[in-house]
């Protein structure tokens, strides 16, 4: 978004001048994340998740290069060179960990990203395409989880890869093929580990493309902050340096102290006992989870336990998709020409109640496939579809919105006159 006000990069050191004409890096540094930047004035904490998925981005990208240059993608030696890491690497031990539970705090992260979307209806207009672009970085993350989670080749690695491909033979017509196309044979085994452990190398790279463009789409129309109203003038926005580089930074503090207590006193809490277990074909694990993070998407799949015109697997797998591709609706299912959860007291109700429905199928993710877990699934997953497809359209229709303040400025400093009349006198955003 072009301000008026913002402040220019002007280079006065004769290098720094050449390179603004030849290379201008700096002058793209300055204008994205520098002073030349404004951003509103009312940004709190919950705008601190981006940042902290960069960051989680850059320690995954960082850690896996470095555990790649250990790690041997061959069934019969996998799981040992993992070892190998572990205690014959110098520091393998640390980089392991930190990339392991690195995945997990990059989904604890992002979720918390999504949801204060879903607060704050970053999804609307004029922010379409950054919320879009976000759901593709999601789909593209769980990918790649789900690669980097078989690369160990343990137990749950192995039959978690097998479950999961298993889900395409539910396809009609091409679901067999596909399968077999994607493992490379009937089951996982070393075709399919070299296929998996080339894709967990790539996609983080191009993970990092769509982030880039995710950033380039949120600065066409600049940052959307609580209360949903739009800038209006010079007085509703600050510097993104130093003002908000120094919150990210006692943010990103707070985030490190948190994720070098799992990395150094409880690494292996988010993990699976299972998987330090050598994959075997012939002995099929208790109970066969994938990662917690996979947990309210694998509840959705195990929800549908009757066949009704399709089998009941197909029914499974196109709503475990489908519970995703929901989200990519949302600019056109919310009708609501206001954005804030803050001002929209019926969407917050049902905001709550989605984020208790969400925890409820984190939690039945990871529990048996058995009674009542089952049933439980079942009626949380019919309110999951039913508040993005029904409840929010409906609410979007009917709400009567609390009134907006005229500006930032009001909402931050109340009603000051002079910056009232300043704003009235500056054209609506």
């Amino acid at each position: 978004m072009s301000f008026p006000w913002a402040k220019q990069y002007e280079p006065t050191n004769p290098v720094a001048k050449f390179f603004d004409e030849k290379l201008p890096l700096p002058r793209l540094v300055y204008n994205a994340v520098g002073a030349g930047y404004p951003v509103p004035r009312n940004l709190s904490y919950m705008w601190n998740f981006g940042v902290l998925a960069g960051f989680c981005l850059v320690l995954q990208i960082v850690t896996g290069v470095v555990l790649a240059m250990h790690y041997a993608a061959n069934d019969a030696v996998a799981f040992n060179s993992v070892e190998h890491i572990m205690r014959d690497v110098n520091w393998g031990w640390a980089m392991r960990y930190a990339h392991a539970n690195g995945a997990s705090a990059f989904f604890v992260v992002i979720y918390l990203h999504i949801f204060r979307g879903f607060f704050y209806s970053s999804y609307k207009a004029p922010r379409e395409m950054i919320w879009l672009i976000g759901v593709v970085i999601f789909l593209l993350m769980m990918a790649t989880a789900f690669m980097g989670y078989v690369l160990p080749w343990g137990q749950m690695s192995f039959w978690g890869a097998k479950v999961i491909t298993g889900l395409f033979g539910a396809i009609p017509l091409v679901g067999e093929s596909l399968q077999v196309w994607l493992l490379g044979g009937y089951a996982p085994d070393n075709a399919a580990l070299n296929r998996f452990f080339s894709l967990h190398f790539l996609l983080p790279f191009v993970i990092a493309g769509c982030v880039i463009l995710h950033i380039w789409a949120l600065h066409i129309p600049g940052s959307s902050n609580p209360t949903g109203v739009e800038v209006k003038s010079e007085s509703d926005t600050v510097p993104f340096h130093p003002y908000y580089t120094a919150k990210d930074g006692f943010g990103l503090g707070v985030f490190l102290l948190i994720y070098c207590a799992f990395v150094f006193f409880m690494p292996n809490a988010l993990g699976h006992p299972d998987n330090y277990i050598p994959a075997n074909p012939l002995s099929t694990p208790a109970h066969i989870v994938p990662e917690w993070y996979f947990w309210p998407f694998y509840a959705i799949l195990r929800a549908f336990t009757f066949d009704f015109i399709l089998p009941a697997k197909l029914w499974g797998v196109l709503a475990m998709f489908a519970a995703i591709l929901v989200w990519f609706f949302l600019p056109w299912l919310d009708k609501s020409p206001v954005r804030s959860g803050s001002y929209r007291p019926l969407f917050r109700i049902f905001f709550w109640v989605l984020v208790v429905d969400m925890l409820i199928l984190f939690w039945l993710g990871g529990a048996a496939a058995e009674e009542p877990y089952v049933m439980f699934s079942q009626l949380a997953t019919a309110y999951y579809f039913l508040h993005f497809l029904v409840i929010l359209p409906i609410i979007s229709s009917i709400e009567k919105p609390k009134p907006l303040p005229f500006s930032i400025t009001e909402a931050v400093l109340g009603s000051d006159e002079k910056s009232v009349l300043k704003n009235k006198s500056e054209p609506t955003a």
